[in-house]
């Protein structure tokens, strides 16, 4: 009796809580009107439209100390930050075999700036710029770099304006020892992006503008001169600015990617691909219209299979669902057509487990049995068999979350959590239910 009245108050708080993780499990009043993007339950990129990326790294830039591997996984725990940066909602950024990365970004707003953003190799290197050596005697007749006439360990670089500089190829420092860099504005209410180095950073940078008082340090990233500033005087604390001639947006972006720290090498998208939100809009139609009629169907076979106690599965199964919701959205999970396919899989294995019951209950009753006597040995004969298939679901289901990747894991997360779910409320739930009705001569099944 004790045991009975702690499962079913254990039943009535998961009703209570589910009710409250649930509700709304999305925001239908998306002040842009767009696809249920709001919500607890999270939207994948099969179903609110989006962006796909594979990129490659570029093994003809690595490293020679720096492994593939190594650098790949760097890269993509820098590309997480920066994307995470973006504001994008469960991003999937998983590596694809040894050199390939895939970025999937549901709901990206601004798909052009995010790839501009996550192609960035963002190598920060200050140089010191060199006034001595004429830029025409490195011209050709038509005005063109000959690389022929630049002096050894001298190089040439272009600016943002397209302009050139002569520059020292001797790294004074890089951005490795960044470690914050944030959008400002300057006297003129222009944006410029101030950085800070570290302890050790800020040691070197100083002895550097100190050595090369009023010469110009051209602050270079990925190959190109943002600036080149003449050095006044001693630069001590590690910190300086970034000028450029910048949009407020265009410091953002610069801000982010130093923050996020330069990739190992340089990544090359291979491929590319926007999913619209008509698109999802029609998948998320789709597959609500799909469970929808699946769970009708049930219900109305339950109903007159089963008469009354097919009311006691209907229920079941309306608790599994609320649980299964509830569970996603405290797991702040992605919901995915795969993983509309799981729920409609639960559904339909959460009822395959009453039918076993019932038709032990069944039988019981035929051989003369009470209907309490029926009820005990229903639910024990029917258990084992149960456990036992339920459980080699979620052998199989914790192995495709344990194996797969993007939609392939989601499936397996949510079996996982489903069949789960329809244990507890098979085996629990229903059998608090028919306890209730132990004292009846009859029995409606």
């Amino acid at each position: 009796m004790r045991l009975r009245q702690w499962l079913t108050a254990l039943t009535v708080v998961l009703v209570i809580a589910s009710i409250w993780a649930v509700y709304p499990p999305f925001d239908l009043h998306d002040s842009e009107g767009g696809l249920l993007k709001k919500g607890k339950i999270n939207l994948g990129l099969d179903l609110q439209g989006g962006m796909y990326l594979k990129l490659e790294v570029d093994t003809s830039n690595l490293p020679p100390e720096i492994e593939l591997t190594e650098a790949r996984d760097r890269a993509i725990e820098i590309l997480r930050n920066r994307v995470d940066a973006l504001g994008v909602t469960e991003p999937l950024i998983t590596r694809e075999g040894q050199k390939w990365i895939v970025i999937q970004l549901p709901g990206i707003k601004d798909p052009e700036r995010a790839v501009k953003i996550i192609g960035q190799t963002a190598l920060l290197e200050f140089k010191i710029v060199d006034e001595s050596h004429p830029l025409t005697d490195m011209m050709d007749a038509d005005g063109n770099t000959d690389a022929a006439r630049v002096p050894s360990g001298y190089e040439i670089l272009s600016g943002r304006e397209g302009d050139l500089f002569v520059l020292k190829t001797k790294k004074l420092l890089t951005g490795s020892h960044l470690v914050d860099a944030k959008v400002q504005m300057d006297g003129y209410g222009r944006p410029i992006v101030a950085f800070k180095f570290d302890s050790e950073g800020g040691k070197l940078f100083g002895a550097i503008t100190g050595s090369n008082v009023n010469k110009r340090l051209a602050i270079i990233l990925d190959s190109r001169v943002y600036s080149a500033p003449v050095i006044k005087t001693r630069i001590g604390g590690g910190s300086g600015i970034i000028e450029g001639q910048f949009s407020l947006e265009e410091a953002k972006d610069l801000a982010l990617v130093l923050r996020a720290g330069a990739l190992p090498a340089p990544v090359n998208i291979i491929n590319k691909y926007v999913v619209g939100p008509t698109l999802g809009r029609d998948s998320v139609q789709k597959g609500k219209l799909s469970w929808m009629v699946g769970i009708v169907m049930v219900v109305l076979f339950m109903l007159v299979y089963y008469r009354t106690s097919g009311i006691i599965a209907n229920i079941a199964l309306v608790l599994n669902f609320l649980f299964l919701m509830a569970l996603l959205a405290a797991l702040q999970a992605t919901l995915t057509m795969p993983g509309i396919a799981a729920i409609i899989l639960v559904m339909g294995m959460s009822v395959d487990a009453n039918v076993l019951i019932f038709e032990r209950i069944r039988e019981e009753l035929r051989t003369g049995k009470t209907v309490r006597a029926a009820i005990d040995s229903g639910y024990a004969k029917a258990l084992w068999t149960i456990v036992d298939a339920n459980v080699t679901t979620l052998i199989t289901a914790f192995i495709l979350y344990q194996f797969g990747t993007g939609p392939i894991k989601g499936f397996g997360v949510t079996l996982l959590c489903g069949i789960a779910i329809s244990m507890f409320t098979a085996l629990v739930v229903t059998k608090l239910i028919f306890d209730s009705r132990k004292h009846y001569k009859r029995l409606s099944i």
